[in-house]
């Protein structure tokens, strides 16, 4: 099925606030996790929509104006330093919840990315690639990735060694190279692997 025949199936069954909520960030080492909810209006019609692994940074900067300026989007973003506390899942169940919570409109479905539902009285529909079968998940997916990506650019000033501009914070060769000549940064995920272990050998130095 379609990106907009599963939207309309919905609309079909009587709700008209349908938000999709997406996260970006659950992989990285370093950096917070960003979560976006996108509610379309019934009159707006997107091009290009999908999941946001999908599309180039040129097409996801190109859509996420569209998307930013043409519906209604909420984002949410918990720490580094959160994520650590609560572990990843419970994070980045949070920003969704924030991001929720930070629109203008209180909407009557939601529709989630993945197997999990958020801590809100709301009708919601989790579904697994909802990215990539849902207009309105794969929209907040591609505003969750261009802010945090972003996020991490800003990074990239404050702690130029780690290279967070190209790799964002994920386990590339390169970034491992930085830890291990330098250690980690304060944006780190100190209960991320390999983190963890050089944190575990400066205890036994």
């Amino acid at each position: 099925m379609s990106p907009n025949l599963w939207e309309s199936v919905f609309r079909h069954q009587g709700f008209r606030l349908i938000a999709g909520v997406d996260e970006a960030g659950r992989g990285p080492l370093a950096g917070p996790v960003v979560a976006a909810a996108c509610l379309i209006p019934s009159s707006v019609h997107l091009e290009g929509i999908r999941d946001s692994k999908m599309l180039s940074p040129e097409v996801r900067e190109k859509l996420f104006w569209q998307i930013i300026t043409r519906t209604i989007v909420g984002v949410g973003i918990v720490s580094e330093q959160e994520i650590d506390r609560i572990n990843i899942l419970r994070a980045s169940l949070l920003a969704m919840r924030e991001a929720v919570l930070a629109l203008t409109v209180t909407p009557d479905l939601l529709l989630i990315d993945g197997p999990y539902k958020i801590d809100l009285p709301l009708k919601q529909v989790p579904m697994i690639d909802g990215d990539r079968k849902l207009i309105s998940v794969g929209a907040a997916s591609i505003v969750a990735k261009v802010t945090r990506d972003r996020i991490m650019c800003d990074y990239d000033l404050q702690y130029p060694h780690y290279g967070f501009r190209k790799h964002k914070g994920y386990c590339t060769p390169a970034h491992v190279a930085a830890l291990e000549e330098c250690g980690p940064s304060p944006i780190h995920r100190m209960s991320f692997q390999p983190i963890a272990n050089f944190s575990e050998m400066d205890d036994d130095d």
